[in-house]
């Protein structure tokens, strides 16, 4: 006997168009104007109503679970469906009120004006009036939560393409801010480009954006239907790959400066990793006129492997469901909010409750519309051929790449497994061999589980029980190197190269946004793009070439005196310094001696330039001095850690020698560069993780505690993250 609830009567159809009509009234209403805000006290009817509702949505759960079952195994019949649309109807109609009741009234885009436009039959833009459809709500979401940066360089652009024109596209542009400075022969800097995946967004982007938007100019957008792009057009051929690859070209085209030859780097997620191999690919470039260079190609968490036929025949099934009755069951699964399936999906069930809530963000703004036609594209057309229109780019697509390329993929990713890597690392190994005499065999060897890069193998060796299994950072060259075609010198790095990256525990899905893992990611881009793309992408190269004045010009000098000279004790064990002058009133040698001896045993000078003071001073003073030079602007390497870190317990190991009369119980050492920020919190961070075994964010914050406000360069601390990262081991370059 077929199960029977009170409410899915023919009456209740009835009672659910008459709340779709109200509910389609309301929302080109204004909201009363005795509006009390969420946190005052609701008159009694609006509580009675969201208690109703509330209940309402609860009995109902069950009966929309068995429903949608049945609709998968397409057992539905005529009477479950009208049971359905009352559901819907009346779901949505519930939904869209409780949403219309907590808007404030200076909610941003509902103002009076707005008010009095709508009442005299007037018009308003689209992405500020809150329609029937949860679309609006979900576009004026976007627009609030939008971070500041994408919201200060961004703009709505119309693109038109062989297949559509796209209204609305939200285009995040900024250039390098000091590009008229860097050299720009042969080649301007080329152009970083983000292409976010699946019912994602480009603030998705914004950690990595906060990172890169210094090393080179650029460039993203929110995919038609995404973020603060509009849902338009709504032809689902409009959202096919190809379609939006098309798309992406005109974009990067538009922007990039054809006449002086600017390339593009490609850093895809997901679904994005597969626009950007067909952007990338010469059988699409072929197609499109003047297509833009493309120099290489990151993907985050990549997909290759096309779904099986059983997938696909679920997946079509899916997508025959109605669009009310997909975001029911959407809804449905959100519940329990950030700890709902779909936010486990994602980050994972142990990740950050912040990240949880920023991912619960990111799926409610997702339109279920724009997602059934990217995932329909994404099925292989019927029948298939050799070049569909439909369909995800296979393994041909991604050997056809001669570039350089990095993917990166997450242990912990339940969505796309690390296995896919695999994969295209196999099939770019076929696509080209090297000349004569160069090798590319991958090491039978990799380092010894408990290594950090190029032999620092005391940190990991203690996290050898906590690991399941290490994670690889392998790197391959295929191609050979190309010639300059020019005298003028060239930055270009032309090997095609594969670097490869498998980020541990608990990076998931959501590496590129979630904390733990985003500063380590940002870190390995950055350091693929100047070894392997572009030698001016590196930003302690820019900093330096930048640098055109003396560093202790007068200009410089104001800046050294307002830096405190000598830091609080770190960790029992350092104090920071800036470096001392030979001349000066406060911070000379003589006047260092007479105020540390015997609280300072040692100075380590790691500037690169000869010191401008004298260190016979230290020395007969009594403190000792030990110079290890290294370059500024650019993080220190891990043999110059090693160094600094040998000589560090070398120092230590001795006595210290302390002058009659003077009583303390212990003696630091001091660590200067030139103003004993950057180099000087790295190389002091890196002897806390190493030796005192320091968390890489407990070391920084301890530095920055006591030498406020610690280490200033971004590209300082993604390279301590990237060096520390457990689980992370590299294979030597071939």
């Amino acid at each position: 006997m077929r199960p029977s609830f009170p409410v899915l009567t023919f009456p209740s159809v009835l009672v659910s168009l008459s709340l779709i009509v109200a509910a389609a009234q309301a929302s080109n209403e204004p909201p009363p104007r005795d509006f009390i805000p969420a946190s005052a006290s609701a008159p009694a009817p609006f509580q009675h109503f969201c208690h109703v509702s509330t209940s309402y949505l609860a009995l109902t759960g069950a009966v929309i679970r068995r429903k949608f079952q049945r609709a998968l195994q397409g057992q539905l019949d005529f009477v479950d469906m009208v049971q359905l649309i009352a559901l819907c109807g009346i779901v949505q109609g519930i939904r869209l009120w409780r949403k219309r009741s907590l808007i404030p009234k200076e909610h941003p885009g509902i103002n009076d004006a707005g008010h009095a436009e709508r009442n005299t039959g007037g018009s308003t833009k689209a992405s500020w009036r809150i329609s029937v459809g949860s679309s609006k709500l979900e576009h004026s979401e976007a627009e609030s939560t939008d971070p500041g940066l994408l919201k200060k360089y961004s703009s709505f652009e119309s693109y038109t393409t062989s297949s559509a024109t796209y209204p609305t596209i939200r285009t995040f542009y900024r250039p390098h801010p000091q590009a008229d400075k860097l050299p720009s022969k042969p080649t301007p800097l080329p152009l970083l480009v983000f292409i976010h995946g699946l019912g994602g967004s480009l603030a998705q982007f914004n950690p990595l954006l906060t990172s890169l938007v210094n090393v080179a100019p650029c460039l993203g957008i929110d995919l038609p239907g995404c973020g603060r792009s509009a849902f338009s057009p709504t032809s689902w051929d409009a959202y096919t790959p190809k379609a939006l690859a098309e798309l992406l070209s005109v974009v990067i085209r538009q922007h990039c400066d054809k006449d002086e030859g600017q390339g593009a780097i490609l850093i895809g997620h997901s679904m994005g990793c597969s626009l950007s191999a067909l952007v990338a690919s010469t059988a699409l470039s072929s197609q499109v006129q003047q297509n833009a260079e493309i120099l290489a190609v990151v993907g985050i968490c990549p997909q290759v492997t096309p779904p099986s036929e059983k997938q696909i025949a679920l997946f079509e099934k899916l997508l025959l469901v109605p669009t009310p009755i997909f975001d029911i069951w959407r809804t449905w699964d959100r519940r329990g909010g950030p700890e709902s399936a779909s936010v486990a999906r994602f980050v994972g069930k142990d990740a950050d409750i912040e990240v949880k809530k920023l991912q619960v963000r990111f799926n409610e703004q997702s339109q279920t519309a724009v997602w059934r036609r990217m995932a329909s594209g994404l099925l292989p057309s019927r029948p298939a051929s050799k070049t569909p229109e439909k369909g995800m780019p296979g393994i041909d697509v991604w050997a056809s790449l001669k570039l350089p390329m990095f993917l990166i993929a997450g242990e912990g990713d339940s969505v796309v497994k690390t296995d896919q890597i695999v994969k295209i690392g196999k099939a770019l190994g076929k696509v080209d061999r090297p000349r004569s005499g160069q090798s590319t065999k991958v090491p039978s060897q990799s380092p010894k589980k408990g290594t950090i890069s190029n032999g620092n193998a005391e940190l990991l060796s203690q996290y050898e029980n906590r690991q399941s299994k290490a994670s690889v950072t392998e790197l391959t060259v295929i191609g050979n190197e190309a010639e300059p075609k020019s005298s003028v010198p060239s930055y270009s790095r032309r090997r095609q190269v594969l670097k490869t990256s498998i980020l541990p525990l608990p990076a998931s899905h959501a590496l590129l946004y979630d904390p733990a893992t985003y500063r380590t990611l940002a870190g390995l881009i950055h350091t693929f793009l100047y070894e392997h793309v572009d030698t001016r992408l590196s930003l302690g190269w820019q900093l330096q070439h930048l640098s055109t004045e003396g560093k202790w010009d007068v200009k410089n000098l104001a800046k050294w005196q307002a830096v405190r000279p000598v830091s609080e004790p770190i960790a029992g064990i350092f104090r920071a310094m800036k470096t001392l002058r030979e001349i000066d009133d406060t911070h000379s040698p003589d006047i260092f001696v007479r105020n540390w001896r015997g609280k300072i045993k040692a100075v380590v000078d790691i500037s690169y330039e000869n010191p401008v003071y004298d260190p016979k001073g230290l020395d007969e003073g009594g403190i000792e001095y030990h110079k290890l030079p290294t370059v500024s602007k650019i993080p220190p390497t891990s043999e110059e850690a090693k160094d600094f870190i040998k000589l560090v317990d070398r120092v230590r190991a001795q006595p210290s020698e302390r002058p009659s009369g003077l009583e303390n119980d212990q003696t630091l050492i001091g660590v200067h560069c030139h103003y004993g920020f950057n180099r000087t919190g790295f190389f002091i961070c890196c002897y806390l993780i190493e030796k005192e075994h320091f968390g890489v964010q407990q070391a920084i914050d301890e530095f920055a505690k006591h030498r406020p406000p610690g280490i200033r360069h971004d590209h300082f601390l993604d390279q301590l993250f990237v060096r520390y990262c457990i689980g992370l081991k590299r294979a030597p370059t071939l």
